[in-house]
């Protein structure tokens, strides 16, 4: 251990070798005074100052000793700092390589593709364009595979304490997490985090770490643990914790909300609005089930086998048909049900024509005798997609989307009662076929009454909409009874300040109530209780899908965390501050 922390120090004669000495701070490290190329003190040695110059100027190996001097000279007259023109290219050419590794990222492209293509494509460019000699200043850039992995590394540190910072500033935060596994089978814990700024909430990325062997609550909360004791934020601070419904999650027991609590026993647990209402859209009345297993069945005889896809792209080519091919569904992707029935109730003439060529009558028979049933699942799945839609996004909190559950509710009761006066306005596909409906109708009362208990099972929770938060959502027009005692007289305060009353009608709750931390801070603090615990996990799905495509076959076992976190930040790299960091290194000057 001794021997590692040995300084070594320059000695006139590695000039032979090419080299000089810079110093930083009281270290001395080698440079070439060829390429310019400073290397790390360890290399102070003649065989490694020797090696470089038989692996990088080969051409000068039989060069003496006043040759190097000279070179020495012209790398003197250069004057190193900060005002000289040799700066100043070296720090546009690492400024360029940060840039170019950032956009790599961020595109979630391979880092070999700035060597193999981005860069002998601008050469190309620049040479046509502007000339050779501009080109030729192209090669300053280092754009190996090594330096871009290094540089996408030092940015997604930057961008994290950059975070970790504002995080440390806000007096609370909340996060969402959730685990999957990639195309390694490796299993990634996603953690992103809503905190205040000023003036502004703000979600940003925070991490996304590797579990190494077993997936439980205690798994996920050691890391999350290690990571927030690593960066020093206080599980105090910590309001909201999201997550899906696996037991690992949300046990009552040992699941990861009942851990974070004992930690933090004032934090809001939430299970995610848009898998609670997967969840409960999942489950359909008998015979509707039994007409939905039997369309799957005709689409999969078509899809399963490439000559019948063949076949029947060519049978609605003939009939001039809008599309050509069915879709499939997956039951993983519940939702996806919707585009495969409207994608057949399109083609139901079509499919039943091919059906009959086929000899498939037992098949036909499905699609032939269901058709009310067909239309009322396109029309009903339609439904029940665009309430998916709605729960989708960033931005979302408890009270938007306990508003948008609670006002489908209230709709199904209505669909209910205009159904059993025959009144189908709401379901245009069933209500477009002629015929003897009563059967239909009864079906559709039936399956929207299961929807009702099914989300009256899945979402208890207390009705954001209450009296004593009312405060909150209208702060201008409640009552101060609905105050909590200790909050009345400061919202007294707030409810007489005309100031505040015009900011409240310029922005959004979300935004008022962050913009009056500093005035009133406890009412403040209560309202961005409600605010900050995240609604669903969607941002945590939407980076799964990121990681799809930056860790695919081909990329299999690359290490994600840095190239997510550039490509899911909104956080800007500070890379002026990197490139002051860094030394500009080449290992050949050309």
């Amino acid at each position: 251990m001794a021997g590692r922390n040995v300084r070594r120090k320059y000695s006139e004669d590695y000039i032979k070798f090419g080299f000089t000495c810079q110093s930083k701070g009281d270290v001395e490290l080698p440079q070439c005074v060829i390429c310019y190329a400073v290397l790390t003190n360890d290399s102070m040695k003649p065989a490694k100052l020797k090696l470089h110059l038989e692996k990088c100027h080969p051409n000068l190996l039989q060069k003496d000793k006043n040759y190097f001097e000279r070179q020495l000279s012209g790398l003197k007259r250069q004057r190193l700092d900060s005002s000289s023109k040799f700066h100043e290219k070296t720090t546009n050419a690492v400024h360029a390589s940060y840039i170019v590794a950032y956009k790599v990222a961020q595109a979630k492209k391979p880092h070999t593709i700035v060597e193999q293509l981005v860069l002998p494509c601008a050469k190309e460019m620049v040479r046509l364009v502007v000339g050779e000699e501009a080109a030729r200043k192209l090669n300053d850039i280092s754009v190996s595979n090594d330096t871009v992995s290094r540089r996408i590394n030092e940015i997604s540190e930057n961008i994290r304490e950059q975070v970790v910072d504002e995080i440390k500033k806000s007096p609370m935060f909340a996060i969402q997490l959730d685990e999957s596994t990639d195309v390694s089978l490796s299993s990634q814990l996603m953690v992103f985090a809503r905190y205040i700024v000023p003036m502004a909430f703000k979600e940003e990325f925070l991490f996304c770490k590797k579990l190494e062997t077993t997936t439980t609550a205690q798994d996920v909360l050691e890391i999350v643990n290690n990571f927030f004791e690593t960066n020093g934020l206080n599980w105090k601070n910590l309001v909201g914790v999201t997550t899906d419904g696996a037991p690992a999650m949300l046990g009552s027991r040992s699941g990861f909300q009942a851990l974070v609590k004992q930690r933090a026993p004032l934090v809001t647990g939430v299970h995610c609005f848009i898998h609670r209402e997967a969840l409960a859209t999942k489950t359909l009345p008998d015979h509707l089930n039994i007409v939905f297993k039997g369309l799957v069945k005709v689409v999969n005889y078509i899809k399963s086998s490439a000559m019948n896809t063949r076949l029947f792209k060519k049978l609605c080519q003939d009939m001039g048909s809008d599309f050509e091919l069915l879709l499939f569904y997956t039951s993983v992707r519940w939702l996806s049900a919707g585009n495969m029935l409207k994608r057949m109730f399109d083609l139901r003439e079509e499919l039943t024509l091919f059906l009959q060529d086929r000899g498939k009558d037992d098949l036909r028979n499905v699609l032939t005798q269901s058709e009310l049933e067909l239309a009322y699942l396109v029309d009903i799945f339609g439904i029940l997609y665009k309430l998916n839609l709605q729960l989708q996004g960033k931005g979302a909190n408890l009270f938007s989307h306990q508003g948008i559950i609670k006002a489908f509710v209230e709709k199904l009761e209505l669909w209910i009662m205009r159904v059993q006066v025959n009144n189908l306005v709401q379901f245009p596909a069933v209500d477009a076929i002629r015929g003897e409906k009563k059967h239909i109708q009864m079906q559709i009362v039936i399956h929207l009454r299961k929807l009702q208990d099914e989300f009256q099972r899945y979402f208890p929770e207390i009705d954001m909409t209450r009296d004593d938060l009312s405060f909150i959502r209208i702060p201008f027009t409640a009552d101060v009874k609905s105050v909590p005692e200790d909050l009345q007289e400061e919202f007294l305060e707030l409810k007489n300040d005309l100031a505040a009353q015009d900011v409240y009608q310029r922005s959004t709750m979300e935004k008022f109530w962050a913009s009056m931390i500093g005035s009133y801070p406890n009412l403040s603090s209560h309202a961005a209780k409600c605010f900050l615990p995240f609604a669903s996990t969607y941002m945590c799905e939407s980076g799964f899908s990121c990681l799809l495509h930056i860790k695919s076959k081909q990329r299999n076992r690359l290490a994600v965390e840095s190239d997510i976190c550039c490509a899911l930040s909104s956080t800007a790299p500070n890379i002026e501050k990197l490139v002051g960091e860094k030394r500009i290194q080449k290992s050949v000057f050309k």
